[in-house]
């Protein structure tokens, strides 16, 4: 299943592109999703709820870094993950690019998903509404901290992303915390920044 998202950001290129690629500064603003282990710079552990109406699940697995290209501000993820609870499992491949426009910085991502089991089943016909959702979520929460970092003269850092990343949120049916449309498990993947709009592709 191939998902396109894309949102613009009020903020510069160079301000966007470091923050997305600090894995830990992005995680608290992806619901339901949690780092558990930094292997190296390049790979990492988490794990994933997702809520698809009355039903709970949740993803035990693994994002890496597969690309880099700074001068494009091109980024490539890999992630993929299995049931805690059943047989279930996920493996996306998320493509990410930045480009200075005049409101600030548009974000263009692709996710490449493949859903099995239970999960499947569950979100058959959701994940592209939920993914949108998810998306503007994980954009006002980008935002909102890029701001507060610019705010204190400084990067926001881990001290005061706690609050966030203690408690992951996992993502409700209504409100679509699908949090897993984007796994960076399963969905690492739909999810990011700004109070913004999506620019046209």
């Amino acid at each position: 299943m191939l998902i396109e998202n894309a949102f613009t950001v009020a903020k510069p290129l160079d301000q966007v592109w470091d923050y997305l690629l600090d894995v830990h500064k992005v995680a608290p603003c992806m619901p339901g999703a949690e780092l558990t282990e930094t292997i190296d710079d390049r790979n990492w552990k988490g794990t994933l709820t997702m809520k698809f109406g009355p039903v709970s699940m949740s993803f035990v697995g693994s994002v890496t870094l597969e690309e880099r290209d700074d001068a494009a501000h091109r980024v490539v993820l890999h992630a993929k993950g299995s049931e805690q609870r059943g047989k279930g499992a996920a493996d996306a491949t998320v493509t990410s690019w930045l480009e200075a426009v005049d409101a600030g910085t548009a974000v263009k991502m692709q996710a490449d998903m493949t859903l099995t089991g239970a999960a499947a089943q569950l979100s058959r016909g959701l994940l592209p509404e939920v993914s949108k959702r998810l998306t503007q979520q994980f954009a006002d929460c980008l935002e909102q901290r890029l701001g507060a970092a610019a705010g204190a003269g400084e990067p926001v850092g881990a001290a005061t992303l706690s609050s966030a990343a203690a408690v992951p949120n996992p993502v409700g049916g209504i409100r679509l915390g699908l949090a897993a449309t984007w796994s960076v498990i399963v969905s690492f993947f739909r999810r990011l920044f700004g109070s913004s709009k999506s620019p046209r592709a």
